[in-house]
């Protein structure tokens, strides 16, 4: 693989990628300036600051690198939506501090040990949110305390990274040659796509082994060019233009990514949790819902187990379950989750996903061949759990029942995520959906903040959506929680306490919906609903005019 250069130019789409925005090209440098500017406070100390900045350095060099828009068809290099990326703001004022740390370290970045692409070092508050990368207050923290930039780097990042001193920079232009690869072609482009289609086949072992990485483009590179142009619906013509060179691009950072976000695989409710709390009909909340999917996973092997929903109510088809499972396993047949029950029941379900069927919630490959309506393969069971996670961020994707079978119901799930994801909505889990849909799931499990690590805060969701001409108790409890975030972020406009749910409202809303990565469409949802009391709970002290 070429190594990266820092390119002297970047150029920003000013709002999420799939909306009408504007995209501006500006120098590197001052686009760092501008981040840092808009994402930290140049008060913090400079070992903070320098972390930070590193970090902002990487996530933009990463998206440059792995021409992770450009890939997908966009023509810019990243966007100022922090939903996606990081916070650019067009013609702010930068702190002369900043701007001084960054003339120092623009061309230094993040790597994972033995690795040549920036590192995605992704960032977060630390207070408001959480996320599984650095901690920007938490780095001010750690700095006191007198760590250096990175040292404070290995706390989130692990000990396997390096810091890259010093990189070249150049013009950054888009890695297409110009001109078609194929049989007889020679040079390092050819190589690089002989790389990445060797690691592609980890995951698609139908795209045959190129024995020998070299400069030559022989008949094994044109037999694995030919079976990944077949999986994924291009012309099966052997040759690389420039559609099939950005599909492998893409199709490449998908699963490098998906190995660096996870490499023990999905595992049941994505946490090993402990046992919680005795949970008994009628409660409520997420450890009902951790129970009901150990039921839902063991209901699927297990006969003497009725079959189960997964939701966060302990009602009677979960009493009913709860009891044959005590039943089967020999405990008191009491209907109540206590700590013997919890601990069997997770042991259980631990025992089957790793020494049971051959059915596991380790990532599989995909398997080769489209899903379609009738498929029963242990593919069908991983796909439906990988839907059944987006479906409980996304109200637009529906849930389908957890099985081998691939049924009208699985169908219909896999067009909702496809339309959330921006594919044609066929209703087929082909290549492209496959791999979409998994890295989404995954990257939801690994970084969205979400109920399995951080508990509920105050009321629970009213099990209706909230829109603009709702009104009532549960919409000043919003309205509150949205000034409450006004206040934590000093800003001006707040909205109108009445319980009348009203324009003003609907803006702010879309804006945590944003911030939290979910749907911009303005209505109140469980998840909406989760987004909005845990962006509020904490309000600023003493507010700077910038940052």
């Amino acid at each position: 693989m070429p190594f990266p250069v820092v390119p002297e130019y970047i150029t920003v789409h000013l709002g999420p990628p799939n909306e009408p925005a504007e995209n501006v090209t500006v120098s590197f440098t001052s686009y760092i300036k501008n981040v840092a500017s808009s994402e930290i406070y140049p008060t913090w100390p400079e070992n903070a600051l320098r972390a930070n900045i590193l970090a902002q350095i990487s996530v933009a060099l990463n998206r440059v690198y792995t021409e992770y828009y450009r890939s997908r068809g966009y023509d810019f290099d990243i966007t100022s939506s922090t939903r996606y990326d990081q916070a650019f703001v067009p013609g702010r004022s930068t702190f002369e501090n900043i701007n001084r740390l960054v003339d120092d370290i623009f061309n230094d970045y993040i790597v994972r040990q033995g690795n040549v692409e920036p590192l995605y070092a992704q960032f977060c508050d630390g207070v408001r949110t959480q996320c599984a990368g650095l901690s920007q207050w938490g780095s001010v923290d750690l700095a006191e305390q007198g760590l250096t930039p990175y040292e404070i780097l290995q706390h989130y990042f692990g000990d396997n990274i390096n810091i890259v001193f010093n990189a070249p920079v150049g013009d950054g232009t888009p890695s297409y040659p110009g001109r078609p690869l194929s049989r007889g072609s020679v040079g390092e482009d050819v190589r690089t796509i002989q790389q990445q289609l060797n690691r592609i086949r980890r995951n698609y072992p139908a795209i045959p082994r190129i024995s020998e990485v070299s400069n030559v483009f022989d008949a094994e590179t044109e037999a694995a060019v030919r079976a990944f142009q077949s999986i994924f619906n291009l012309a099966s013509d052997g040759i690389v233009g420039k559609a099939t060179w950005y599909k492998i691009k893409m199709i490449f950072n998908g699963v490098k990514s998906l190995s660096e976000i996870t490499s023990e695989g999905l595992t049941i409710s994505e946490a090993q949790r402990v046992y919680p709390e005795v949970l008994r009909l009628g409660d409520t909340g997420l450890n009902v819902e951790t129970v009901r999917f150990y039921l839902a996973f063991l209901g699927y092997f297990l006969p003497q187990l009725p079959p189960i929903p997964i939701t966060d109510t302990f009602d009677q088809a979960m009493l009913d379950a709860v009891y044959a499972f005590q039943s089967t396993y020999g405990l008191t047949v009491d209907g109540i989750v206590g700590r013997k029950t919890w601990d069997s029941l997770y042991g259980k379900a631990s025992a089957l996903r790793s020494s049971g069927p051959v059915v596991t919630l380790k990532r599989l490959p995909y398997p080769g061949t489209p899903l379609t309506v009738g498929t029963d393969s242990s593919a069908v069971l991983y796909y439906t759990l990988l839907l059944q996670r987006i479906a409980y961020y996304y109200d637009s994707v529906a849930s389908p029942a957890f099985s081998s079978q691939y049924t009208q119901e699985t169908a219909d799930a896999t067009a909702s995520a496809q339309e959330l994801l921006g594919l044609p909505a066929t209703g087929v889990a082909d290549a492209e959906t496959w791999t979409s849909v998994e890295a989404l799931s995954l990257q939801l499990a690994a970084f969205t903040p979400n109920p399995d690590r951080h508990p509920e805060q105050g009321s629970d969701y009213p099990d209706r959506a909230m829109k603009e001409g709702s009104a009532g108790p549960d919409v000043s409890l919003i309205e509150g929680w949205l000034n409450d975030h006004s206040q934590l972020y000093c800003e001006e406009d707040y909205v109108a306490d009445n319980a009348v749910f009203g324009p003003e409202d609907t803006a702010a809303v879309k804006e945590t919906q944003q911030r939290a990565g979910l749907e911009t469409n303005g209505v109140v949802d469980r998840p909406t609903w989760a987004a909005l009391r845990a962006q509020s709970h904490t309000a600023c002290d003493n507010c700077t005019e910038e940052g």
